[in-house]
């Protein structure tokens, strides 16, 4: 299903002219430098296609045939390779160094033999076999620049002096040099053709090999099926083989924007077709669950309003028969593996979303943000908000719980209660991630509990909540009238052991409030006590850990409560 979907993506994109995409047999490269030669194959210029400060060059991407999948073996490239290939160029001491290049020379005169009277290539082989070490080193300007090729075994693609526009590999693209062989079916397409014994690696998967890696991989004896090994186990022929993995390349390439990393995890996504309607998922996903770029701040919020507006319109701005998919990879040494995997139609994706976003909802200060990026949920449950302390699954678990519409794992509220209980600090991100845990639970098991609310819950008798409250009140008592230390010193035995805290806390409350010298504030204050004790008989000995997360809720709530007008939320007398 992946690999059959991807192979849909890669026709889509190649039959749109703006697309892009690499056609069969060639593939975007980075090329950082270009060797210019004469029609009489001598050496005239060597150009850095480098741009960018001097950590962090970026070389030009160029068109060139497609690249072998090497390992020990000699496989040279069509027209373009590294300097070690084209001119047995190396700073390392290799023993199969000419054999290399020879190889290289030997390649172009196979695959281009109908082309062996065209200017280009004649050029070309002439340099190739004359020394071009010594022509390239002899009127070379800057030698600098030559000694860094070959220091770090770079890529290089030739070009005629006369023909700026594009590199001598141009020319081999009007001329059949595809394997004809039929030997087996594909499992994708269920054609005839050449089945694929390795196949292309994959690149832009964070956390694998510098070479990339492989989805499709069979290299021991215990992966053999009826004595087939390699990627005859799995017969999907070359052609096919090469149009989903130049698809999986496309979508990670590192200007995609069809791509994000959430944890250890490379997430990727696309539609089943282009749509012209109101509303496009694919180019709004990505602000759904990343964070938006320093640049332009607003990026993701503007998505989500953009989905909210589309709910508000009705289903019409929707493309409802397109289907859309969403893959999540990780590395595994020179394996990559499939971490999350979902389909299903926009309508459906769009509207799970929504509810994620709902879910969270709760009441906030005036600076914070709208919404919240799954990468703040997630580093809002961690020591120091750092990704990198995030459980190796838990993204992927959170991330499909959004896209199920399932209640999100119990993990994250046992991340979330902890953290808070270590830092003695309910921030709205993590009371947002309580609201939202008891919330989706109740209402996916259909629990009768009351829901928990986006501000202050007046009606809300829960035990924990009550006492989250009550203790928020004494907190701010303590802030106005006393030494304002209380939640450094107690919350943690507070929402945990009760019993054991508030009588002493009562105690100190009277001492605080006669420091107040506003007799208006006392009353309220009085009043506030008054209405949370309505729904407390007894301290308990000890909080279940979802009565903690409920205390939390409850402080945070009372807390933001005395930021807002108090015109229509008053304690009422008891």
């Amino acid at each position: 299903m992946i690999l059959q979907a991807l192979t849909e993506y890669y026709n889509r994109k190649a039959a749109d002219p703006e697309s892009n995409i690499a056609p069969e047999g060639w593939e975007w490269k980075e090329i950082p430098f270009i060797i210019v030669i004469n029609e009489e194959g001598q050496f005239r210029d060597f150009i850095d296609t480098r741009e960018g400060e001097d950590n962090k060059k970026r070389a030009k991407s160029f068109l060139v045939p497609k690249s072998e999948k090497r390992t020990v073996n000699i496989k040279p490239f069509l027209l373009w390779d590294n300097v070690e290939y084209c001119f047995g160029a190396s700073y390392r001491n290799r023993s199969d160094i000419e054999e290399r290049r020879l190889s290289f020379i030997k390649r172009i005169e196979n695959d281009c033999l109908k082309l062996s009277n065209k200017v280009e290539i004649k050029s070309l082989l002439s340099f190739l076999k004359n020394d071009p070490i010594s022509e390239i080193e002899k009127n070379i300007s800057n030698k600098e620049l030559w000694s860094e090729a070959v220091n770090s075994n770079a890529f290089v693609a030739f070009r005629l002096e006369d023909k700026p526009e594009g590199l001598i590999s141009d020319i081999v693209k009007n001329i059949n040099i595809k394997n004809i062989e039929n030997d087996g079916i594909c499992l994708i397409t269920g054609k005839g053709g050449k089945i694929a014994r390795l196949h292309p690696f994959i690149k832009g998967v964070r956390g694998t090999n510098t070479t990339g890696g492989s989805i499709v991989s069979f290299n021991l004896n215990s992966f053999k099926s009826f004595g087939k090994d390699q990627s005859f186990n799995s017969p999907i022929t070359e052609e096919t083989a090469f149009y989903y993995t130049t698809a999986l390349n496309h979508l990670l390439d590192k200007e995609s924007q069809n791509k994000l990393y959430l944890s250890d995890s490379t997430i990727i996504f696309w539609a089943e077709k282009k749509t012209d309607k109101a509303f496009d998922l694919e180019s709004n996903f990505k602000w759904y669950i990343d964070d938006p770029p320093k640049d332009d701040p607003d990026r993701g919020i503007r998505s989500i309003k953009a989905l909210y507006d589309s709910h508000y319109i009705g289903k019409q701005v929707y493309d409802e028969d397109n289907r859309f998919f969403i893959l999540g990879l990780s590395p595994n040494s020179a394996r990559i593996s499939v971490r999350t995997w979902k389909h299903g139609t926009v309508t459906d994706f769009s509207s799970k979303i929504k509810q994620h976003f709902d879910d969270f909802e709760i009441h906030r200060g005036t600076k914070d943000t709208e919404f919240l990026s799954l990468g703040q949920i997630l580093r809002a449950v961690v020591f120091e908000y750092k990704s990198e302390n995030i459980p190796p699954n838990l993204s992927g678990k959170v991330l499909e719980s959004v896209l199920d519409g399932t209640p999100y794992p119990e993990t994250l509220l046992n991340l979330c209660i902890n953290r808070i209980r270590a830092e003695r600090h309910v921030t709205r991100t993590r009371a947002a991630i309580i609201k939202a845990y008891f919330n989706r639970f109740n209402r996916y098991y259909n629990n009768k509990e009351k829901e928990v609310a986006v501000s202050l819950d007046r009606d809300n008798k829960n035990i924990g909540y009550r006492l989250g409250r009550l203790f928020a009140v004494l907190e701010k008592i303590d802030e106005e009238g006393g030494s304002g230390t209380i939640r450094e010193r107690f919350y943690s035995a507070a929402s945990t052991s009760p019993s054991s805290v508030f009588s002493r806390l009562l105690n100190l409350k009277n001492h605080h409030l006669a420091k107040i010298e506003n007799t208006g504030r006392k009353v309220n204050f009085e009043k506030e006590l008054g209405e949370v004790f309505a729904g407390i008989d007894d301290f308990p000995s000890h909080l279940m850990l979802k009565d903690q997360g409920r205390f939390a809720v409850g402080y945070y709530h009372q807390r933001q409560n005395y930021f807002i007008s108090k015109k229509d939320n008053e304690p009422k007398e008891v």
